[in-house]
């Protein structure tokens, strides 16, 4: 635990009391803090009482009469596309308000490090697809080099919840908009931009707004290095923005699927090659097309924007391949479930949006697609350039028939449920055929999130194989 300085014998408000807002409450007491904590949902209320931690209706105007901040959790809007009421109290209060992102950055360092030889360092990645397997290459390398390491923030385990770093430590965070929006405190070593798509725009009003949460990581956080996705106009402008010019090797620019040149500090992977350039000359090559836990261009952006962090750190090229090779993925995020027959069972249940589908797609030649679900705004044009790798789609979800309308020339089976889906293409899938499950929309339709509906995939997959 990092326990949370600077409220020493004050009272902080937590909002919401799911895992990031116990670890929370938990971090701000043993920090010293006199912790107040509210949640709408009566179950969970109980759960933080059980604890031992107060409750307070925060809804009330009158109940930050003594709160020096609030702190609030990732899901729960302050501003877009309405503040919740509790937030709305505390700003008509005129409390300040924090997340535990904020909280962790001002809390992390401590007398201790005076007698370090190595600072500990902090690594954190955001971006709108890719950033979980970013953010977990990196540590798995890290691992595999024998540093010490230690995964959080949007994954793992919440930022506040990890042991205190030692010597020479490594700490990587995976943050979401949500979390870089409303942070006070945003002072990592080392940040990385994957990439920018549409996505949580009602909770930014906008692309706009969505590009500015992201933003902040690296315009009020000020790392020594920032590792930038340049595929998309945005990665482009802000790695323009961060750097003093061209040879500013603080900027460190990642590609894929085209060559970058200049003569800067240059990461970029092409036909299955990841090619490192600086200072107008190559120093690395590593051939990605063999490595199973990074399938596609898509996993091959991610190595590349793992590949600079590393860097970054200190790392060798030879010492980084290493660790990549051993790589199994992450779990709903390109996983291999199993094979039989030379049919491939892949789950991509995370591809929750058209880009992330869309990479998936891409990444096989020939698929047995099980997709479907709750469609979010903007429907499945984006999908149509990589249909072509589609033979045949088995739609899940409540209204089958609402995306198969949205998927021109591509033969389409209204399945409705998993066991029916993964049944039908297994049947009729043929050697050389992946049958992926990369459903482009939201679970909530039949699943709690994403990971049970991966969870099912991965369960029909073991059944049909036996």
């Amino acid at each position: 635990m990092i326990p949370v300085r600077g409220f020493e014998d004050q009272t902080v408000a937590v909002l919401g009391m799911g895992r990031s807002g116990l670890a929370t409450a938990r971090a701000l007491e043993a920090g010293g803090t006199h912790v107040v904590v509210w949640d709408d949902t009566p179950q969970t209320r109980e759960r933080a009482e059980a604890e031992g931690f107060a409750c307070r209706d925060l809804r009330d105007p009158t109940a930050f009469e003594d709160v020096a901040c609030l702190v609030v959790s990732p899901g729960i809007p302050h501003l877009y596309p309405q503040p919740n009421a509790a937030v709305a109290a505390a700003l008509e209060a005129g409390v300040p308000v924090d997340n535990d992102i904020g909280l962790f950055f001002r809390s992390l360092a401590t007398d201790d490090w005076d007698g370090f030889d190595r600072a500990p360092r902090v690594v954190a990645v955001t971006g709108s697809n890719g950033k979980s397997t970013t953010s977990a290459l990196i540590d798995h390398v890290l691992r595999a080099a024998g540093r010490e390491c230690q995964l959080a923030g949007n994954i793992g385990r919440g930022a506040l919840d990890i042991d205190p770093p030692g010597d020479g430590g490594v700490v990587v965070l995976e943050l979401s908009s949500y979390q870089t929006e409303l942070a006070r405190a945003l002072t990592p070593d080392v940040a990385v931009f994957t990439n920018l798509t549409p996505d949580h725009l009602d909770r930014h009003a906008g692309m706009g707004g969505y590009f500015a949460a992201k933003r902040r990581l690296f315009a009020e956080g000020g790392p020594d290095r920032a590792v930038i996705g340049v595929d998309e106009i945005e990665g482009r402008y802000m790695a323009g923005q961060l750097a003093e010019g061209r040879a500013d090797d603080r900027v460190i620019r990642v590609a894929s699927g085209c060559k970058l040149t200049g003569p800067g500090w240059l990461v970029y992977a092409r036909k299955g090659f990841l090619t490192e350039w600086r200072k107008g000359r190559q120093v690395a090559s590593i051939d990605l097309r063999d490595i199973k836990g990074l399938p596609g261009a898509h996993n091959h952006q991610n190595a590349c924007s793992a590949f600079g962090a590393l860097r970054a750190l200190g790392l060798g090229p030879r010492e980084i391949e290493t660790g990549l090779r051993s790589f199994e993925g992450l779990p709903h995020r390109s996983q291999l479930v199993g094979e039989r027959g030379g049919v491939r069972f892949v789950n991509d249940s995370k591809a929750t949006n058209v880009d992330a589908a869309l990479q998936a797609l891409r990444a096989f030649p020939r698929i047995r697609w099980v997709c479907g679900g709750l469609m979010k705004d903007g429907g499945l044009a984006g999908l149509h350039p990589a249909l072509d790798h589609v033979a045949k789609a088995y739609v899940i979800g409540r209204e089958p028939e609402v995306f198969a309308r949205d998927l021109p020339g591509t033969e389409a089976v209204l399945c409705g449920d998993m066991a029916t889906a993964v049944a039908q293409a297994a049947a009729e899938a043929e050697p050389g055929d992946v049958v992926l499950l990369a459903p482009a929309a939201a679970s909530f339709d039949q699943y709690d999130n994403f990971e049970a509906r991966g969870a099912d995939f991965i369960a029909q997959v073991r059944a049909v194989l036996g």
